[in-house]
């Protein structure tokens, strides 16, 4: 199974909060109350999400976190690379291949066009999205409820 680890989803959470207004600091504390996170993983994340260039900080009493760029100029993608690394399905679509069979394999030209498509897609995703806001939020409780009812979309 393909799934993010923690970091990452916390990551998105503390962006998507960012997000709402792009131009606002926020101090750690606040954020890790907003998001229900432990001030010790929101402080670890956004130290990394500054690292990458993703976030700002400032010092002061009215300093804190906020975005380094606009939402729609921040993907998945560059999200998940901070954590996790750039995207690869099989070891030889990494593009550091130490795979021993590679020059025998027959599917790896395969994984890498899939490893490609799902990059392509995460470069698609931009962190308004992420966040919610450029559309109404959809919950899957309300997506289950509507399919019971047969309710078109």
């Amino acid at each position: 199974m393909l799934r993010i680890g923690k970091l990452t989803d916390y990551a998105t959470v503390l962006l998507a909060v960012l997000a709402q207004e792009p131009e606002q600091h926020r101090a750690a504390t606040e954020l890790a109350e907003r998001t229900l996170l432990s001030s010790a993983t929101v402080s670890k994340v956004l130290k990394e999400l500054q690292r990458a260039g993703l976030v700002q900080s400032s010092r002061g009493s009215q300093g804190g976190y906020r975005l380094a760029r606009d939402p729609d100029r921040i993907t998945a993608a560059q999200i998940l690379d901070v954590f996790e690394g750039p995207i690869a399905i099989t070891e030889c679509a990494s593009g550091r291949s130490r795979c021993c069979i590679e020059e025998a394999c027959g599917v790896g030209s395969a994984w890498q066009r899939v490893s490609a498509a799902v990059r392509h897609a995460l470069e698609d995703v931009t962190l308004r999205q992420l966040a919610g806001l450029d559309q109404p939020v959809l919950r899957v409780s309300d997506l289950v409820t509507e399919m019971r009812a047969g309710l078109p979309r």
